[in-house]
């Protein structure tokens, strides 16, 4: 006898309203506390009737079908089966009773980042969830091409891997094109797919909207952070690494493009160095003059431009006027930063290139950490080619309660390695009702630059 003959006359003998009902609520996905609820019981009590009923059913099973455990568990070993297909290999009608013997026979519904996959099931849980992974793992993946790299790492097929992926917990989220790009590398791997399907080098501009950025300069720092992408010179639009074929100026960086220019054309002028360099790596004449500040660069007696290597003399940097918004004492430096826009939203602060010079930051880019009390991260001064960048000072200015409009004043103490930022507004002139008066700084720490240093 097949068990297609007694399996479904088995669901009324066998189970009765209470028991059935239970059983259906847990296969549409209900816990056991919610199955229990719906008919009274405890959640204890729902787990015994399902218990119950689950061993009565698996005894009559072995007298009509003595295979059927053997042949459930030889095709339950795929990461995930469909319950009609275990139905067909048993013999047996697609039925809610046939997941009690499931249940019986070691299988169970395989588990994802999403939940459970009610309706599928296997005698490993958690071997979907690896392919599963392994599939996150080679994004970014095009829309269009989603199932043919499920195949590839074995997600069986009919498995609705899209709705998988689209989950919350997911590590992939669908970008602006459709495509699956990695939820912490979005924007890089979307230029990495736009770059693919173009087949050609883009300028940054180009990538602007599918990296969803807000500007050039955004889309060029998100390329230059990932060594997938390759800026391609004198040109100066973005490729591929894996484009082999291309026609790639060898140079990590501006500073590497002058030592070989100076290094094949010996001593050579200042004026002359800019050109050659920017005919194999474009870049801005602010930049190069940083370039020139190299520990491997210097200036013969002629004044031409030559390595240190070769006796040059290293060349020093004038000290640049110090600014009204800065002030010094001893070991101690004071900034006045007027709080903008973006001060409060978090972005980096641009400041006067003096305080970069005082802090002996030579090179670019270089930067020099302080750290901060009160659990907040450290504070980094950087060095650009033409101005220096103070990090996000925006808990610092919620804590404080300023508006735009008031001034943070930032103190930094060279001898200690820490930073301090206070309420800097004049008195009278605050922009709100909360003028501080912090310890160690006077009344008034914008104004003159005697009264801002403790």
């Amino acid at each position: 006898m097949e068990l297609r003959e007694w399996l479904t006359k088995a669901w009324d003998t066998v189970f009765d309203d209470r028991a059935r009902g239970v059983i259906e609520a847990r296969a549409a996905g209900h816990s056991l506390e919610e199955a229990g609820a719906r008919f009274g019981v405890t959640r204890e009590r729902a787990r015994q009737i399902i218990s119950e009923g689950q061993g009565k059913l698996a005894f009559m099973a072995d007298s009509v079908t003595p295979t059927w455990r053997a042949v459930a568990q030889q095709v339950g070993a795929a990461p995930a089966v469909r319950r009609e297909d275990l139905a067909a290999a048993l013999r047996a009608e697609d039925h809610v009773i046939l997941e009690v013997l499931l249940a019986e026979a070691g299988l169970r519904a395989p588990r994802t980042w999403a939940g459970p996959l009610r309706g599928w099931w296997t005698t490993d849980p958690d071997e979907l969830d690896r392919r599963l992974s392994r599939l996150v793992d080679r994004a970014p993946v095009r829309g269009d091409g989603l199932d043919e790299e499920a195949r590839v790492v074995g997600v069986p097929e009919g498995v609705d891997v899209a709705e998988l992926l689209g989950a919350p917990r997911s590590r992939v989220v669908r970008d602006a094109a459709g495509h699956w790009v990695r939820r912490k590398l979005r924007r890089r791997d979307s230029a990495y797919l736009h770059l693919l399907d173009a087949g050609r080098p883009c300028p940054a501009e180009e990538l602007v909207e599918p990296m969803g950025v807000t500007s050039v300069a955004a889309a060029r720092e998100g390329l230059r952070r990932d060594d997938r992408f390759v800026q391609v010179r004198p040109e100066g639009t973005w490729a591929l690494v894996e484009w082999s074929h291309l026609r790639v100026a060898p140079y990590g960086n501006a500073i590497e493009a002058v030592v070989a220019v100076v290094t094949e054309k010996g001593p050579i002028t200042q004026r002359a160095l800019f050109r050659q360099v920017r005919q194999v790596y474009p870049v801005s004449a602010s930049r190069l003059r940083q370039c020139l500040l190299s520990d491997q660069i210097g200036r013969t007696p002629d004044g031409l431009i030559d390595l240190v290597a070769r006796g040059a003399q290293p060349i020093e940097e004038l000290e640049p006027p110090r600014p009204d918004s800065m002030a010094v004492r001893g070991d101690v430096l004071g900034l006045r930063i007027p709080v903008d826009r973006d001060v409060l939203r978090g972005s980096g602060v641009r400041v006067h290139s003096w305080l970069t010079w005082r802090l002996g930051l030579r090179q670019t880019p270089m930067r020099r950490t302080f750290a901060t009390a009160g659990g907040h991260a450290p504070l980094t001064v950087t060095r650009a080619a033409s101005f220096a960048q103070v990090s996000t000072l925006r808990r610092h200015a919620i804590e404080l309660g300023v508006v735009e409009g008031c001034v943070l004043a930032v103190i930094l103490d060279l001898a200690s390695g820490t930073a301090r930022v206070r309420h800097g507004c004049a008195e009278g002139e605050c922009q709100t009702s909360l003028v501080d008066s912090p310890s160690g700084l006077d009344e008034t720490p914008c104004a003159p630059h005697a009264r801002l240093m403790t």
